[in-house]
This record gives structure tokens, sequence and C-alpha cells, in this order.
């Protein structure tokens, strides 16, 4: 891959137009991002684009599916066979994909609490098992369910060793009490219900998945770019073959 005749670069030259730091580029290599360089007698690196190339995808990579997979995704296209890189990069799409479902039901599940006040809640509004399903219109027996799920685990009496939902567990009841109502299934809710319980209100939920949304969109774009330079990267490696 060393032998490609596409032009001699310089270390500056591969960080400048990889938007990253000489030294950056230097531990590229010696991570096995970029392929080793060509050395001249007084022991400067002579790049190619194929180092420019790595370097490029490695930066959008990194953003697209974070630095360790990026790393690992450039490393094996540097080696054959080509369908293990392959296969780390449709993992990674995949993986984003599945974020994207993830967005999507939360999104569902926003509007089925859009009407249920999730704002800030009284002290007075802890409850005991049989109250809070009361109040909610379920069997005890859900909640204890729940609790088991991971979903709305309660606070235990010291003493008694009782169930006590705090306030703020309440709450938690009453977001998935009206997501199972909209058809939620319980593995689901167990990812989403995090998206949701930091926000203050609908307009907070709404918020927080609109930024998700532009990030994931973000994501989307560095993967794309990163595919580009792995494919030029292919083309390199072709033409030098």
């Amino acid at each position: 891959m060393q032998s490609l005749n596409s032009g001699v670069l310089r270390t500056v030259d591969v960080a400048r137009r990889a938007g990253c730091s000489v030294q950056q580029v230097r531990n590229l290599e010696r991570d096995g991002v970029l392929p080793p360089a060509d050395r001249t007698p007084a022991g400067y690196r002579v790049h190619t684009e194929v180092h420019l190339h790595s370097a490029l995808a490695y930066r959008s990579l990194a953003v697209g599916a974070g630095p360790a997979e990026a790393r690992r995704i450039v490393r094996a296209f540097h080696r054959p066979p080509r369908a293990e890189a392959l296969a780390l990069l449709d993992a990674a799409h995949a993986r984003l994909d599945a974020e994207r479902a993830r967005l999507r039901l939360a999104r569902e599940a926003a509007g089925a609490i859009a009407e249920e006040p999730i704002g800030e809640v009284r002290a007075s509004d802890a409850m005991g098992v049989s109250e809070l399903a009361a109040a909610l219109g379920v069997r005890p027996s859900a909640l204890r369910h729940w609790d088991a799920e991971g979903l709305v685990v309660p606070d235990r009496d010291p003493v008694r060793g009782t169930r006590r939902y705090t306030p703020a567990q309440v709450r938690d009841a009453r977001i998935v009490h009206q997501l199972r109502l909209a058809g939620h299934r319980i593995g689901p809710l167990r990812a989403l219900l995090p998206e949701l319980r930091g926000a203050r209100g609908p307009v907070e939920v709404t918020a927080a998945l609109a930024a998700r949304d532009a990030g994931l969109t973000a994501r989307s774009l560095a993967l794309l770019e990163g595919t580009a330079a792995l494919g030029a990267l292919l083309a390199c490696a072709r033409a030098g073959d």
C-alpha cells in the first residue's frame, strides 16, 4: 500500500486535510488506524492518499460510531478479508438504525403521556402499594411486576421492608401506566423510561427528543462521510495491488 503513485504527503499535510493535529496523525499511525509510513533518509514520514483517506475515515466514523469502534473499522480495512471490515461497518449502521427505532418509540410514548401531568409532585404524594394501585386503577401485582422488571423500583420501609413510593416514583408509575395503556411492552419500556424520567413536562420531553434526533442525524451524516472515505481507501488499495 506504500508504493502508490498518488503523491507524497507530509504529516502536516495529512493533518490539515483531515482536520486534526500532527500529533493526532502520529497517534493514529501508532494505533494502526493509519498504516506505517515510509521514512525519508532524514527520518521524516512519507504519507500517501491511503493515510489521508484513513485519517478522514477515522475522523468521521469516530463521530458516527465512537472512537473505539472507528479504530476497529479502519484497521480492519487495511487487511483482508474485506468481508470482516464490511461487517463491522454494517454493524455500526445497524446500531444507529436501532437507536432511530428507539427514538420513534420515544416519540410515540411522548404522545401517549402528553396529557399526563409529570411536573413537580408534592411530598404528600408518597404512597404505599395499595394506595398507588388504587390511584392508578391497577392491581398491586402489576406494581410488584414493574418493580421486578426494573421499571418503577420503590423505596423500602427500613423497619417493615414494605414498598413505599416516593413522589418521583409515583410519577414514574403514572408514566408507565399511561404507556402500558398505549400498548408499550415491558422490554422497550425499560430502555425508554430513562428518556422520560428527567423531563418536567411534555415540552421538555419534546425538546429532549428533538435534540436526540439532531444528534442521530449528525451521526448518520458522519457515518456516510466515513463510508465514502473508506470507499476511497479501498480504491487506493486496489490501485496499489
